[in-house]
């Protein structure tokens, strides 16, 4: 699901920065997989500390 998410936040905020142009191509690998390797650890990091914390407030 990660790899979807990243690739398609990617795609539309480099095809309305730049457009498409011949470098749009590496571009937008480039700024998937930076986003990728945010995006994914975030999610596996934080995702569950943040569920604990509102499990405890809303009981």
């Amino acid at each position: 699901m990660g790899v979807v998410t990243t690739g398609i936040i990617s795609f539309v905020i480099l095809a309305l920065n730049l457009g498409f142009s011949e470098k749009f191509a590496l571009a937008w690998l480039r700024s998937w997989g930076i986003g990728y390797l945010i995006v994914i650890p975030a999610i596996l990091l934080i995702g569950p500390r943040l569920q604990a914390q509102v499990d405890r407030l809303i009981k």
